[in-house]
């Protein structure tokens, strides 16, 4: 699954719900929970579960934020997914506090035939960050995201431009996901005007790890997968490198040279984590 850009949506607006799967954005999150009025919940549980029949074999990828399981949660599962025809890929968890949440929402998709949907658990707690290794290991987890906002406010810290104040947490995610092998998605930015801001914080979390961003307005898809994808230097610096190495391997030598650098294996692996990237998106 191709995780560069995954785009929230309300999931009471049949026509937001249109655009946003025509946005170019890798998967679609429709929203039952923030975005969504607690009088309109019957209405987005109806529009969603009709909008997800309407799709043939839908690119992007379509995700369901429900409620935390608690609060509406097994409700938003029961309605959405009534029967095979209307069945997202993913389900995102909100405010996952311990593994224990995700093995209930998997036991729970298991209950209604629906076992084959993933699950996105996203980190919004102080409690979840601290429970990270044990909820990306849990059954049916792809990846795990991390609320910036709800986390700030849950730990009481100052919100700065630099995001000095997340600096723990998203290495923190970035370290959960790779040690479980699974993707690591970062907050939204909600600043939908400033897309020079936008590119800045994307390129910072590249830097960290991440392997996608997720989004709240279709103006930041391009933004954000353009972001993600290699260019075309980057690519044949990559492929120059898997060549050197194997010419390396033949000849039987330890270490060799690209462009008058020495080539590790952390540089290796940077240029495998290239590739896989440029094939992802289909440009190589």
């Amino acid at each position: 699954m191709l995780t560069r850009s995954l785009l929230f949506c309300p999931g009471d607006e049949r026509e937001m719900m249109k655009k946003a799967v025509e946005s170019g954005a890798d998967a679609v999150i429709f929203d039952l929970e923030d975005a969504v009025a607690p009088a309109a919940h019957r209405e987005a549980h109806r529009e969603t579960s009709e909008f997800i029949k309407t799709l043939d074999d839908p690119d992007p990828s379509i995700s369901v934020r429900i409620n935390p399981l608690n609060r509406g949660g097994r409700q938003d599962i029961n309605a959405v997914v009534q029967n095979a025809g209307s069945l997202p890929n993913s389900v995102v968890l909100p405010k996952s506090d311990s593994a224990e949440s995700v093995e209930t929402l998997s036991s729970h998709l298991s209950s209604v035939d629906a076992e084959s949907v993933d699950i996105i658990p996203l980190i919004e707690t102080a409690d979840g960050l601290m429970s990270a290794e044990e909820i990306a290991t849990a059954p049916g987890v792809v990846a795990i995201a991390y609320g910036d906002q709800d986390y700030t406010a849950d730990v009481g810290a100052t919100v700065t431009d630099e995001k000095v104040e997340s600096l723990f947490s998203r290495q923190r995610i970035v370290a959960t996901a790779e040690a479980a092998g699974i993707d690591a998605l970062d907050t939204v930015y909600t600043s939908i005007d400033d897309a020079d801001g936008l590119q800045k914080q994307v390129e910072m979390i590249i830097t960290f790890g991440f392997d996608g961003k997720l989004a709240i307005h279709p103006t930041q898809v391009d933004v954000i997968n353009d972001a993600f994808t290699p260019n075309l230097d980057e690519i044949e610096w990559a492929e120059t490198v898997i060549e050197g190495q194997r010419q390396a391997i033949e000849a039987e030598t330890g270490v060799f040279t690209v462009d008058g650098q020495m080539i590790d294996p952390p540089l290796i692996e940077r240029a495998r984590t290239i590739l896989d990237r440029a094939t992802a998106a289909g440009i190589r």
